[in-house]
């Protein structure tokens, strides 16, 4: 796939906030390699105290500082946006270890362009990753859900030595899956023109219209790809888009290396990671990314 012209994306009027000692939330448009502009949002850490923004015990004293020196990128999945609620959420659990950067993949919400539903998207994490480094963090963590799950592990395949962690959570182990109704009607969603109509006034995301040339990288083939960067593959044991043999699939492509989690009871992606979930996913990056 390519893209066309960045759309009504590149004419949204939000203005970026100021640059400052890195204690302020910002919010600008990135620009990828191919020219798109991307609706991004950084949130400084927060004060926790202690693992898993846990409270503190009486008499414990003053909150902990989250890390100033990591910052954990979120890559969402298919259809969603920076101003999505569960990403909202997501952030704010991992600001307790860190700071955070989210950002609307192209075609999505404020974000120019049309979506490759996960094809030419590591331009866009590419272009988020550089702007944490530019903003001073000295480890960088990507995390990304269902089809961010599946950017994350081509990045990192693709851009070995970028990031310090990554965490891919229900996401896909190899392309054109339709073994699900809900994958089903994502494959309708995305090839239809119908479909492709509905995803663009209902859902907020503009699908471009051509086949993938080349195919990409599968995320298998990319977890295959990522020692010695540390792995974490997350999925639950519920989820209704992509059952166990695709984490057990790249878990295996890993080779040893990548760490499985299976969750019991959780769903697929973003809507189904509780917020203890998402602190023990921060516990684990944080201490993985040395």
């Amino acid at each position: 796939m390519s893209n066309g012209p960045a759309g009504h994306g590149a004419r949204s009027t939000i203005r970026p906030y100021r640059e400052t000692r890195g204690d302020a939330r910002i919010r600008t448009f990135l620009h990828t390699a191919d020219g798109i502009p991307l609706d991004s949002v950084y949130d400084p850490p927060s004060a926790v105290y202690g693992p898993s923004s846990a409270a503190p015990e009486a008499g414990a004293g003053a909150p902990r500082p989250a890390s100033r020196d990591v910052v954990f990128v979120i890559a969402h999945g298919f259809t969603g946006d920076v101003e999505r609620p569960h990403v909202r959420r997501i952030a704010g659990v991992l600001r307790g270890h860190g700071a955070v950067v989210t950002f609307s993949f192209r075609g999505h919400g404020r974000s120019g362009g049309r979506s490759t539903v996960g094809d030419k998207e590591v331009l866009d994490l590419a272009a988020a990753v550089e702007w944490a480094r530019v903003l001073g963090h000295a480890r960088v963590v990507t995390v990304g859900f269902s089809m961010g799950g599946s950017v994350v592990l081509r990045h990192a395949a693709l851009h070995p030595g970028s990031v310090d962690a990554v965490v891919s959570v229900s996401s896909p182990a190899r392309w054109y899956y339709r073994g699900t109704a809900p994958m089903r009607r994502l494959h309708w969603l995305v090839t239809r023109p119908g479909g492709r109509l509905v995803g663009r006034y209902g859902l907020r995301t503009r699908i471009h219209h051509r086949d993938w040339d080349p195919v990409p990288l599968s995320p298998a083939q990319a977890a295959s790809r990522i020692a010695p960067t540390p792995l974490l593959i997350v999925h639950g044991d519920r989820d209704a888009y992509f059952p166990l043999d695709h984490p057990r699939m790249l878990a295996a492509a890993a080779a040893g290396h990548g760490e499985l989690w299976v969750e019991p009871g959780m769903g697929h992606a973003e809507h189904a990671a509780g917020d203890a979930l998402v602190a023990r996913i921060g516990d684990w990056a944080a201490a993985a990314a040395g």
